[in-house]
Parts: C-alpha cells; sequence; structure tokens
C-alpha cells in the first residue's frame, strides 16, 4: 500500500485565468485547435501554466509523450504585443502559432510551425521542427499535466474543489 501523506492535503484554491477573458475569436481557435489534436488521438489542455511561471493557450500530448504548445494569435497586433512565446518553447517538442485563415503569416517567424484553425478544426500549414524535450522536464511536466487535466475534470464534478 502507498504511504499516504494527511498533513495538508487540501490546497488553497489556485486562481486561474478563466476563458471569459479570452476574446470571441480566441475562444473559437482554442475550440478548433483542440479539436484538430484529439483527432490526431492527443490530450490538450488549454490555459496551461509551465513552471516558469508562463501560461500557454494550449499544451497537447499524444501516446508517445510528445508535447505540443499551440500560441493562438488572432491579430498581427496581438503577436506584435506578446514577447513571451519563445520562453514556451523549452517546454515542448514542437512549438505552433495557430491563426485565423486570413492572418497575414509573413509576420510570423518561420522557424515556428504554424497551424489555420477556425472553430471547428485547423490544419499545419508549417510543420514546427522537432525540438525533443530534456526528460527530467518531460517526466515533470507529464505529472503537472495530468494533474491539471484531473483537477479540471474534478471540478466539473464537485464544484467544491
Amino acid at each position: 500500500m502507498l504511504p499516504l501523506n494527511l498533513h495538508n492535503t487540501r490546497k488553497a484554491p489556485v486562481k486561474q485565468r478563466q476563458s471569459s477573458n479570452q476574446t470571441p475569436k480566441t475562444r473559437a481557435l482554442t475550440r478548433g485547435i483542440c479539436r484538430f489534436f484529439s483527432d490526431l488521438g492527443c490530450g490538450s489542455v488549454t490555459e496551461f501554466r509551465l513552471t516558469n511561471g508562463r501560461r500557454v493557450d494550449v499544451i497537447s500530448l499524444n501516446s508517445n509523450g510528445h508535447f505540443f504548445i499551440t500560441e493562438i494569435k488572432t491579430s498581427v497586433s496581438d503577436f506584435r504585443a506578446d514577447a513571451k512565446w519563445p520562453e514556451y518553447i523549452p517546454f515542448c517538442d514542437q512549438f505552433y502559432f495557430a491563426v485565423p485563415e486570413n492572418f497575414p503569416t509573413q509576420f510570423l517567424p518561420n522557424a515556428c510551425g504554424l497551424i489555420i484553425a477556425d472553430s471547428y478544426n485547423a490544419f499545419i500549414k508549417r510543420e514546427a521542427p522537432h525540438c525533443p524535450l530534456h526528460s527530467t522536464r518531460r517526466q515533470h511536466q507529464l505529472k503537472r499535466f495530468a494533474l491539471t487535466a484531473s483537477a479540471r475534470l474534478q471540478r466539473l464534478s464537485d464544484p467544491r474543489t
């Protein structure tokens, strides 16, 4: 039997950014991205907080333990105002920008993957380079991903948590 630490098992609730703070266009693209990765057999978590304190729009995990991070941009001004995205790259095997179909993609860096999305689906326009995560970071992040997904699922059935 596994030992249980019964001291301080209840953690203080973590204040999380609610999706209601997102624009309708961002919410729509987020849904399309999550559907796309689901169709590829991946699980996705939105607004996932990395250990460096940054929050990514969508992080997806496939059955091989491969992490994809997708940063959603709805306009050029949205992209230009965000200088944080390079800090996400060390936390994934592949990094993508997801944009709507009419987005002028010449403003996005060619060194990143590119996904065109709408509220129903998405497709990869440019494959992201594969940069494998360090095994220790992968193991730690896999646990955090599972615990985050589990906590969110639990909150759906038990609002107390």
